[in-house]
């Protein structure tokens, strides 16, 4: 069968052969048992939900097996035969260009060179999914074949519950992920859930395709760093980064350090991981002994050399090694996946890989306890840095959070509200006043041709409306739109793609649709085939996450969601192409509500209509709630707005004189 035929195809009606498990590949942990015996049966119910009752007596034996052996049912024995990647749009077939766009989105999420668990269908985090098993995905992709622009695909937590009578003006995938009561968003309630088959964890651009591997994040993270050495008034140059995690997001700390221009030290346990990101060129060199670390960073530091170095081993050897030799770390986080403690985001100290793995299924609760007393050595070993200068900031990622449910001395104190731990999030201190508040977030464009050169005109449109847009712009964003400009000056040298022909950028409002118009121009014109907007969910408006991307919010409604439930709504209705919305994030079940779009642009006069529409609210929703929150750069961003928009009324706060108070 063709690779067309085969999307058509759906559920085979004959069973494929099972498939063999093969160990080179990247797999997810063993989940922990939780289900009892009658839920282990209703979890096998519900997976022969999608197979003819002919089937089920071979195929349940089998999916037990997968759920005794790995804690799940990912349906194995259905992964495609073919090479699971991005194409070229036109070589996917349907009825709909933006149903095939989002099966190209699809495919890049789970593209090896992208996904961290890519038979596991989970594309980073942990357990940040696209899909629960395989049935979902080939149920999927087959109803985006078929579908007409007069009908919306429902996702229900990764399953396909069908395609629905609509209009073009509509979304054509509506994604919720993990939507939960809120008195269940417990840890142990989603393993029990997503084991039953019922839920999953989509984390943020996972679950709403629009991943674009690690670069996705480099950008923000090369602001960060630039902006964390502007804060400690040092030169990037011979200054030390410390930092953690190599996985699906934070594999794009030491490519970042590296545009940046420091000394990088990034600690991963996991070996295959590890020479993947070496293997890409997101690492300049690996170490496994922490004696041949130390002499090798002092060397780079007396050069000055632009390297990242990946430790292989826990970073708490670093901490504590460099504290002992009065190594001087400048900047230092973290980037584990914490959110997900005990399921593979954090190793303990002390135990291999393999020896974690083992110990996390078969005696969780001691796996617990080594994680928390991990912990407390981890944030004993900062506290000793930053007593000496080291500037440490929370890389949303609950290290702050699950260091203090562990008992580890990270508390202020004297707590504020918004400011209860020894250390703020980036978001805080960076992102967030810098960035959010004006409205500069991470938008992103996928060249859905899938041609290198459509990717580098697409870099030459950007660069010019930005560089025209910076001889107007107000000096309160002249240095985002410098980092901007130089960013996407350096994009292709810095060879950041990984799957798609994808590019991020921070850009605002006015810089999104000027951007996109641009784009669209150039479509119509032939100049460039169709392109794919969307962002990461870590944006403006998007998410709603008290210890992170909101966790500068200090009206007291950080731990509401409204923004992000908005958010989504608003930009159904504007135009967006698919949108969706997720409990979970990157800083836990539970701890957060996101939400994200994707846009097709095709060269049309409905798109320029769309675009303008959809990115004004998208981001202008976030600012005003910011501005609410009397937060000075964005009442300055919303007043700039609305003098820009007729149509743009909003509340401005009035500010009490404190000597009242």
């Amino acid at each position: 069968m063709t690779f067309q035929e085969q999307i058509q195809q759906g559920i085979p009606a004959v069973l494929p052969q099972p498939k063999p498990y093969e160990p080179q590949i990247n797999h997810a942990p063993k989940r922990k048992e939780i289900l009892t015996e009658e839920e282990k049966k209703l979890a096998l119910r519900n997976a022969l939900r999608y197979f003819e009752p002919q089937h089920h007596a071979t195929l349940i034996p089998e999916f037990k097996a997968e759920l005794e052996t790995y804690g799940r049912i990912y349906m194995y024995r259905f992964r495609p035969e073919y090479r699971m990647y991005a194409r070229p749009i036109s070589e996917y077939p349907g009825k709909s260009e933006q149903a095939k766009a989002i099966m190209l989105m699809i495919q890049n999420n789970l593209d090896y060179a992208v996904a961290q668990h890519p038979h596991e269908l989970i594309t980073y985090g942990g357990n940040g999914a696209v899909f629960q098993n395989w049935a979902q995905y080939l149920l999927t992709m087959k109803y985006l074949a078929e579908m007409t622009e007069e009908q919306t695909l429902v996702m229900y937590s990764g399953h396909p519950m069908g395609l629905f009578p609509s209009h073009p003006e509509a979304p054509r995938v509506v994604v919720t992920n993990g939507m939960v009561i809120p008195n269940y968003s417990k840890p142990d309630d989603w393993e029990k859930m997503n084991a039953l088959g019922v839920s999953q964890y989509g984390q943020m651009t996972a679950g709403s395709y629009m991943y674009i591997g690690p670069q996705g994040i480099v950008h923000g993270t090369t602001i960060t760093v630039l902006n964390g050495f502007r804060k400690i008034k040092k030169s990037p140059k011979g200054g030390l980064f410390v930092t953690s995690g190599l996985g699906g997001m934070s594999g794009a700390q030491p490519k970042a350090g590296n545009i940046a221009g420091c000394v990088t030290v990034c600690a991963e346990v996991n070996p295959k991981i590890t020479h993947i990101r070496h293997s890409q060129g997101w690492i300049n060199e690996i170490i496994e002994n922490i004696d041949q670390l130390v002499p090798r960073v002092k060397k780079a530091l007396e050069n000055q050399e632009v390297v990242s170095i990946a430790y292989l081993g826990n970073v708490v050897d670093i901490w504590e090694r460099f504290d002992q030799e009065n190594l001087h770390i400048d900047l230092g986080s973290d980037q584990t996946s914490l959110h997900n403690p005990w399921a593979g985001g954090y190793y303990p100290i002390g135990y291999t890989f393999e020896e974690s793995n083992d110990l996390m299924a078969a005696n969780p609760e001691k796996f617990k306890e080594e994680v928390q007393k991990t912990l407390r050595r981890h944030a004993a070993a900062i506290n000793k840095h930053t007593a000496k200068g080291t500037y440490f900031f929370d890389y949303g990622n609950a290290f702050l959070l699950e260091a203090s449910r562990a008992g580890a001395d990270v508390m202020n104190d004297h707590p504020t509200l918004g400011r209860e731990f020894k250390y703020p999030s980036y978001v805080q201190d960076i992102m967030g006043p810098m960035c959010f508040d004006y409205g500069f977030g991470p938008f992103r464009w996928v060249c859905a041709s899938g041609n290198p050169d459509d990717l580098a005109k697409t870099d030459q449109i950007a660069c010019a409306v930005l560089e025209e847009m910076m001889q107007n712009a107000p000096e309160e964003i002249q240095q985002q739109m410098a980092d901007n400009i130089q960013w996407i000056k350096g994009a292709q040298e810095n060879k950041l793609v990984v799957g798609s022909q994808a590019r991020i950028l921070y850009a605002d409002a006015e810089g999104r649709i000027k951007i996109a118009e641009a784009f669209n121009q150039a479509i119509a014109r032939g100049e460039i085939g169709y392109v794919i907007l969307g962002r990461d969910h870590h944006d403006v408006s998007g998410t709603d996450s008290p210890y992170r991307e909101t966790s500068n919010i200090y009206d007291g409604s950080r731990f509401t969601a409204d923004m992000a439930i908005h958010n989504v709504i608003g930009d159904s209705f504007r135009g967006a192409t698919w949108v969706s919305i997720h409990n979970g994030g990157g800083v836990g079940w539970g701890e957060v509500i996101n939400g994200g779009f994707g846009m097709v642009l095709d060269g049309s006069k409905a798109a320029s209509r769309r675009l303008e529409s959809m990115l004004f609210w998208d981001v202008n929703n976030g600012i005003a709630r910011r501005s609410w929150a009397r937060n000075e750069g964005a009442v300055f961003a919303i007043k700039r707005a609305m003098a820009t928009q007729p149509l743009l009324k909003v509340t401005i706060p009035n500010v009490v004189n404190e000597s009242l108070l």
